[in-house]
């Protein structure tokens, strides 16, 4: 795997692999409340530093090998295995991301700017995330909202829709019809500025690799995968709800909000239920991925099996 100038962290910010694995070694070698220092909220957030490792305390850590190895990033192919075997094209140095519209100081911003304020060290989450199959991943990162804050948006920024860069020479799946390219997510305001909604620019104590996302990416783990954007170079605050990519090409399928909810059936299969990739079982599936007691309050008075 390449290395880069950025994102990667000074070594001295980086938690040696062997601790992130180890629940017990970082808890006592960082402390719970090191370890959720990076989700700082009011009101039902606070709840989160009680729990160093919310929805997910009894998961097992999928395996670094599975985690890069077991991918959807079809800018780079449909097969499960085809970012990590053409994913290398990708170059993420420099890198930079435009921030535009309901804001008081839109501007661009580079990877080195956008990690110059964040102490990394105490930056590691380890969250579920969901599609068809399960992993738990150990991210680094940092809250969508501490980035947003640096753009003021304005009372009239309701949404939040991020791009993914376009350029086939890259990304060579981007000549084919998959998706109307460049990809394309979004998320309501108050989701966005959610503590577990991350920008994550690492994993495993490891800058992030390019199939999963390099140089930075969203991770909202209380959703279906597909609305974790991955190689972000665009956010643009709206007004008017944006439509995202997957909604776009079918929409019977992939609502706007992509909540994970066992009770409402893909037109395809069936969501009660996930297969864990560390061991291939099948366990039951949670309302929210498991965090409902974080994040059900967002929906409160809307029906969910409408708004999927």
């Amino acid at each position: 795997m390449p290395r880069y100038r950025f994102p990667e962290p000074p070594a001295r910010l980086i938690t040696p692999r062997a601790l992130v694995m180890d629940r017990r070694s970082v808890m006592a070698g960082l402390g719970a409340a090191g370890l959720m220092a990076g989700l700082p909220g009011s009101g039902r957030a606070d709840t989160l530093a009680a729990e160093p490792w919310p929805g997910s305390a009894t998961d097992e850590i999928t395996s670094h090998e599975v985690a890069t190895g077991y991918n959807n990033f079809f800018e780079f192919g449909t097969a499960k295995d085809d970012p990590a075997r053409h994913a290398h094209t990708l170059r993420t140095d420099p890198w930079r991301i435009t921030v535009s519209g309901h804001a008081n100081a839109p501007g661009e911003i580079g990877i080195e700017d956008i990690l110059s304020g964040f102490d990394l060290e105490e930056r590691i989450y380890r969250l579920r995330c969901v599609e068809a199959w399960s992993k738990v991943i150990p991210w680094i990162g940092f809250p969508l909202r501490d980035l947003l804050a640096r753009f003021d948006p304005t009372s009239d920024a309701k949404y939040v829709e991020f791009e993914t860069l376009y350029d086939p020479a890259q990304m060579p799946n981007q000549t084919g019809d998959d998706i109307d390219w460049p990809y394309r997510e979004g998320l309501r305001m108050d989701e966005a500025m959610h503590p577990l909604t991350l920008l994550a620019v690492g994993m495993y104590g490891e800058v992030m690799p390019n199939q999963n996302g390099a140089p930075i990416r969203l991770v909202v783990p209380w959703k279906y995968g597909f609305k974790s954007i991955k190689s972000i170079v665009g956010i643009r605050l709206v007004s008017e709800r944006p439509v995202s990519s997957w909604e776009a090409r079918a929409p019977r399928e992939y609502g706007f909000y992509a909540n994970v909810n066992p009770q409402v059936r893909h037109p395809r299969w069936h969501q009660a239920t996930e297969r864990r990739l560390h061991d291939g079982g099948r366990i039951a599936t949670q309302m929210f991925n498991g965090y409902e007691e974080q994040v059900a309050h967002l929906y409160d008075g809307m029906d969910l099996t409408e708004n999927f």
